[in-house]
């Protein structure tokens, strides 16, 4: 079995870590509903993208 020749220190560690965090979505209302939606993203219920119908409208 493989073992570490020394032991990681504390900066390498939490160096490595720093990459770990989750982050924060971007959430906006929607001008039409109101709704939030995420930026750059087509909202699948209206199928509308930028003020543009790009997909069809699910039942």
């Amino acid at each position: 079995m493989a073992v570490p020749k020394r032991k990681t220190s504390k900066a390498r560690r939490d160096q490595r870590r720093s990459h770990h965090a989750l982050k924060a979505e971007n959430w906006v209302e929607d001008q039409n509903t109101g709704e939030a939606v995420r930026r750059h993203h087509v909202d699948l219920k209206t199928g509308m993208y930028r003020g543009r119908q790009v997909l069809e409208e699910r039942d």
